[in-house]
């Protein structure tokens, strides 16, 4: 006699869909089981799954923000880049943020590795590009984040060739303030600087030669040393 199978084992896991309301638990399910799929996001328990990206308007200031990144960290040991990892950040808030900045949890950081090597809690900067995103980026992708406790947010809004950095003050985003120079300088991440205009134009060389003034400064040499003391074990 064939043994009888329960309806529950042939069940198809839905696919993931714009505009579904789902838990992240189940989000993560569906998400799993379909591994042809590059990107979608949970933001405030709706999926979001966006057009696929273009290359002026999303893949190539894609590769320029994570070229000033990835060189900010190269020289500032205890933080990490990462580039369109997962994040969760509480039960209705899976985001795939086009690049996040953290400081290691043993270096003081808020956010922490889970066992299944996802992003848990808010790293301390994430950035996005937006072009046909800038909706939600802006909008609900904007409060989750506030919500959160994300202490600097960058958006580059390649349409309107503009650049907002806000940061976190007192559970509101304020937008950042250029220098008397035009460049922006992070509260959260000392010489972290940039100068916007450099990074409109994709001019990489002027762009890296401002973060080289920023990693210069003594800011930055007392922010390395303050990473190194949090990182090392108790005597």
């Amino acid at each position: 006699m064939t043994a009888a199978i329960h309806p529950s084992a042939t069940r198809a896991i839905p696919e993931l869909e714009n505009g579904d309301r789902l838990t992240r638990a189940e989000f993560e399910r569906r998400y799993d089981a379909m591994p042809g799929l590059k990107r979608a996001e949970l933001i405030e328990g709706t999926v979001y799954m966006p057009s696929p990206v273009r290359h002026s308007r999303h893949s190539r200031p894609h590769s320029y923000l994570m070229a000033w990144l990835t060189c900010y960290e190269t020289v500032t040991p205890g933080l990490e880049v990462g580039d369109n990892g997962s994040v969760r950040l509480d039960q209705d808030n899976e985001p795939q943020p086009d690049a996040y900045l953290m400081i290691l949890p043993r270096c003081g950081g808020q956010a922490r590795l889970s066992d299944d090597d996802f992003v848990e809690g808010a790293p301390e900067l994430t950035a996005e590009i937006a072009s046909s995103s800038v909706s939600y980026d802006l909008g609900a992708k904007l409060h989750a984040y506030r919500r959160n406790g994300i202490r600097e947010y960058v958006v580059w809004r390649v349409l309107d060739q503009q650049i907002d950095w806000l940061v976190l003050v007192e559970g509101r985003y304020e937008p950042l303030a250029p220098d008397a120079d035009g460049l922006l300088k992070s509260t959260g991440f000392p010489g972290l600087w940039l100068d916007p205009a450099a990074l409109l134009n994709y001019d990489l060389t002027r762009v890296l030669a401002v973060l080289q003034q920023g990693l210069a400064t003594p800011e930055h040499a007392a922010f390395v040393e303050k990473l190194a003391r949090a990182g090392r074990p108790a005597p």
